[in-house]
């Protein structure tokens, strides 16, 4: 009895401590500290962009989240499929939910960055900005963690599945993307749209979003992000054999980054 009440106390300090290392190393190489470094450095970019393009009147918390959260999504599945080809390199025994944790982590981190990028931008902006400014912005909050979560994990599945790292890199943008764009061709699948990443950003970052919304995003984080992670995993644990060599996690990374 108190051996198996040891085992349970010490599984999420187990975790924990897994999970550290796992965003330990992803910032283990310098490529991967370049790539969080451009990605946060978007943000700002970003924001400076539209406090200059939009017009006082027009300038809210909305206008600025969307393209700031959207741009540094771009980047940041590129660190998920870094963290997923440490997987691929490690031991069949590899506990793999750290590394998912901690990659949900940092993107959860990166879009608290983005939030406060945003906030920075309108409070700073000259008087004159649009009545309400602030309007929806808890919600606007909360879609632009979401938003980069998903992203991460779209990054962490399509590592899993598919390499080079560059080939999975540029398959996070080109089959979000690509998917909305070919549903949208074709006049009798453009409702399915409204299930793809992009189509739940704009929701999401505008912060109306209604029941039907929620539930929209709910189905594209299980296709878009659950989804290839799941079957990732499956099939690394199918095809390692027992034994393989934990990865260095200081060896080069071969991503957009390098």
């Amino acid at each position: 009895m108190t051996k198996h009440t040891v085992d349970i106390d010490e599984q999420p300090a187990e975790l924990a401590g897994a999970t550290l290392h796992a965003i330990r190393r992803s910032v283990g190489t310098r490529p991967r500290r370049w790539l969080i470094a451009i990605t946060l450095l978007l943000g700002p970019l970003a924001a400076l962009a539209m406090a200059a393009a939009e017009q006082p009147g027009d300038l809210t918390f909305a206008t600025l989240s969307d393209p700031v959260q959207s741009l540094m999504s771009v980047t940041v599945p590129f660190l998920g499929v870094l963290l997923a080809q440490d997987l691929r390199r490690a031991s069949r025994t590899s506990r793999f939910a750290p590394t998912l944790l901690a990659a949900t982590l940092l993107a959860a981190a990166v879009g608290l960055f983005g939030v406060l990028v945003c906030a920075a931008a309108l409070a700073l902006a000259p008087s004159g900005t649009a009545p309400d400014p602030w309007r929806h912005a808890a919600t606007i909050t909360l879609g632009g963690v979401l938003v980069q979560i998903v992203a991460q994990l779209v990054g962490t599945g399509l590592g899993l599945l598919l390499r080079p790292a560059v080939v999975a890199c540029l398959a996070t943008i080109v089959l979000p993307l690509g998917t909305w764009a070919v549903l949208g061709a074709v006049d009798v699948l453009q409702p399915a749209q409204a299930f793809t990443p992009y189509a739940t950003v704009r929701h999401l970052l505008s912060g109306r979003m209604s029941a039907a919304n929620w539930a929209q995003w709910l189905v594209v984080l299980l296709i878009w992000g659950v989804g290839p992670n799941i079957v990732g995993v499956a099939r690394l644990k199918r095809r390692k054999p027992e034994g393989d060599p934990t990865p260095d996690t200081t060896a080069r990374d071969s991503a957009p980054a390098a």
